[in-house]
């Protein structure tokens, strides 16, 4: 059956079809495109993306590519495949200054033709867009959260191997946030079989030269889970003037220099065994491969209706209390949220190719694409959406429903009269206009 003036059965007084005219439901990525627009980055990538191309002309160039990439990713379209559909729609052609979108074949092409040098470059876009950002307000504090995740794969993929922490299959990379405000510093494609801290050395390191140079005066603090509990680390953090607080497994010598800080909790307890209790203490600690002894901070707590003691180590060379510590540390959680965003608003577990290093590349474009909207939604959002996430953000400010109007002299989006955030969307507009970035 045909669904021109189609009726329906539910009521005969309504009739479709598809002649509403030239119509799109992402009128919300102009947006974007102003933003883009005030922070330079399509002159950026013109000037600092390209990859090993042999073709003499390509008619969808590789900044256009890549500026598709971003597009579809903040639109919620994360399959290649969603190109082909996408490649008539009004708002889409108009903020890439297109007739037409790439195709699904030329996107993949555009990705396969990428390597260690487009890593690079990819790495260099992001330090010179988040210099841009900073110049708007030289951050005082940098919080380096450190964690690494899981990505899945799925058959003969270079780097796939099981990991016995996650018990799957898959990546698992090394990433880097900034706790206080959600930028990713950096992420890093390992195979799945390395262990938590592998490589993090070399991996933070290069993280510390770029801010020793953009940002010098900014304090940096440093958290860790257990799997990164290695000497190297430690030694890395205050050599570089970093103030770090790292959690211990536990082990017997710990438990044993933590018997004050138990026997202070015993006498907690003894005329309320049932109610939760804790008490907080430190001591100085030395493992057989550290060079000299360093301050852990413990806690000791009993759960509430149970009659066990839970240990909590951390090591540290900050100054503050043990009850500090131990609360600056347990608010790593947050790292779980800023994966979990990764994951779900920004696909990261795009890794579908047989390359590592095509894989490794695209995950590099999809934290660029969580970066820019993390930037956008930092700087330029209404307050109250600032802490919304991005599906949220899409469903209120991306999905909108436009016409596109063309006249001799202009192209007009009408976008929907019953849309009820236009009065964010245009705050968020003059949000942008007002932003002042400083370029190169």
């Amino acid at each position: 059956m045909s669904v021109l003036d189609s009726t329906l059965d539910c009521n005969k007084s309504l009739k479709i079809n598809f002649n509403g005219g030239d119509l799109s439901s992402d009128a919300g990525l102009i947006l974007f495109k102003e933003f883009f627009h005030k922070i330079g980055l399509e002159k950026l990538l013109k000037n600092k993306f390209k990859t090993h191309d042999k073709a003499l002309f390509r008619h969808h160039t590789d900044p256009e590519n890549l500026l598709q990439s971003i597009y579809q990713i903040f639109g919620a379209y994360f399959e290649d495949d969603c190109a082909d559909e996408l490649r008539h729609d009004p708002v889409m052609r108009t903020i890439l200054n297109k007739d037409n979108l790439a195709s699904q074949p030329t996107m993949s092409r555009f990705f396969n033709r990428m390597d260690e040098s487009t890593m690079q470059q990819l790495s260099e876009v992001t330090r010179i867009l988040r210099r841009r950002l900073y110049s708007v307000q030289i951050p005082e504090f940098l919080l380096l959260d450190l964690d690494s995740t899981l990505l899945d794969t799925y058959g003969k993929q270079e780097g796939n191997g099981f990991n016995y922490h996650y018990q799957s299959y898959g990546y698992h990379p090394l990433v880097c946030y900034d706790g206080l405000t959600g930028d990713l510093l950096k992420i890093q494609l390992r195979d799945g079989t390395d262990y938590s801290c592998t490589g993090v050395v070399d991996f933070l390191q290069s993280i510390l030269n770029e801010l020793s140079e953009d940002c010098p005066d900014t304090k940096l603090f440093l958290r860790g889970d257990s799997g990164f509990a290695t000497p190297d680390l430690y030694e890395q953090c205050e050599s570089n003037g970093i103030s770090y607080a790292i959690r211990l497994k536990e082990n017997p010598v710990l438990i044993r220099s933590a018997k004050d800080i138990e026997d202070d909790l015993t006498d907690k307890v003894k005329k309320d065994a049932l109610s939760y209790a804790v008490s907080y203490g430190e001591f100085m600690y030395k493992a057989a491969k550290w060079p000299y002894a360093r301050r852990v901070v413990c806690k000791v707590e009993k759960p509430a209706n149970q009659m066990v003691f839970l240990h909590t180590f951390v090591v540290t060379n900050m100054d503050s209390e043990p009850l500090d510590v131990i609360h600056f540390y347990c608010k790593r959680g947050t790292m779980e949220n800023f994966i979990k965003e990764s994951k779900n608003g920004f696909d990261f577990a795009a890794v579908s190719s047989s390359s590592k290093l095509v894989n490794a590349n695209r995950l590099q474009i999809h934290a660029l694409a969580y970066n820019l909207f993390n930037w956008f939604k930092r700087l330029v959002l209404p307050m109250k959406f600032r802490k919304l996430q991005a599906d949220t953000i899409r469903m209120k400010l991306i999905k909108i429903a436009a016409k596109v109007v063309r006249s001799a002299r202009y192209m007009v989006f009408k976008l929907c009269s019953s849309c009820p955030y236009q009065e964010e969307f245009i705050e968020t507009l003059s949000n942008i206009r007002q932003l002042q970035v400083e370029l190169e």
